[in-house]
């Protein structure tokens, strides 16, 4: 079977997108995985289905580069972006469907997504003054210095492998306050089970942190795919509303592969 597909990046955190509006693609982890395998594959941090939807724009369906499910910040709005290529979306902006539910976002000049998020209604903190916050994925937060210098990989993982904290698993963020509201992060997404070279929902989930650190809204962050942003308002003591994440959605290429 031939199936086409297009590559896109937001970030550096790249995507294997394909029209399955016919719902014909084997969406099996096994195949998905092979797919977004670097060597044996196309190559990618995750792969998205775009499907047809009775009352919405569209529908997109998310997978880890190992098959998982969950929400992607990034990962959605590249498929916004491949969505209006296929004329799903009329105007500038859209209504969706994501893994963690119903989406609105907003196409920018020079293909840059404004995506909204869920609101944030608690943020957790732990003893050693690392944080927890859910931003349609799960995400935990260590401030750190010199995070560009950081062991990413081997901290991440013992945090994502804790399994007394963590019995489903998580994200791992590592974050520094490099401005009065600029923040580098680097995060290590679990199903992807290494770093990445950005994730939306987790530079989302550590500018709400960062909110602790009187950064205020918006957040300008770093990360070693670009630059992105996150605009919020403040709710309550640990709840944020109007939760938006502002980046850059770029087609790479387009091919055909056999599966």
């Amino acid at each position: 079977m031939k199936v086409n597909f297009t590559k896109y990046q937001g970030t550096g955190n790249d995507f294997i997108m394909i029209d399955d509006r016919t719902k014909s693609f084997p969406n099996d982890s096994k195949t998905i995985s092979k797919l977004c395998d670097r060597r044996m594959g196309i190559g990618a941090d995750g792969l998205i289905l775009i499907r047809n939807h009775d009352s919405l724009d569209f529908e997109m369906v998310y997978f880890n580069a190992d098959g998982s499910q969950s929400m992607c910040g990034n990962g959605s709005r590249c498929a916004v972006n491949f969505a209006k290529s296929l004329d799903l979306v009329k105007g500038s902006s859209t209504h969706f469907l994501s893994t963690d539910g119903p989406h609105k976002a907003f196409l920018v000049k020079n293909q840059e997504v404004e995506l909204e998020l869920a609101d944030v209604s608690e943020v957790k903190t732990y003893q050693n003054e690392d944080l927890f916050i859910d931003t349609g994925s799960p995400h935990h937060i260590r401030f750190v210095e010199d995070v560009e210098s950081y062991d990413v990989y081997e901290n991440g993982k013992k945090i994502r492998e804790n399994d007394l904290l963590y019995p489903s698993g998580t994200n791992v963020n590592f974050v520094e306050k490099i401005g009065d509201q600029q923040i580098f992060v680097r995060t290590f997404e679990r199903g992807v089970e290494d770093e990445t070279l950005s994730c939306g929902t987790g530079v989302t989930a550590a500018s709400i942190a960062a909110n602790a650190l009187n950064i205020p809204s918006p957040v300008h962050i770093k990360t070693l795919g670009g630059n992105l942003q996150v605009k919020f308002d403040k709710a309550g003591q640990d709840r944020f509303i109007n939760v938006f994440l502002i980046g850059p959605a770029k087609k790479v290429y387009t091919g055909q592969i056999e599966i």
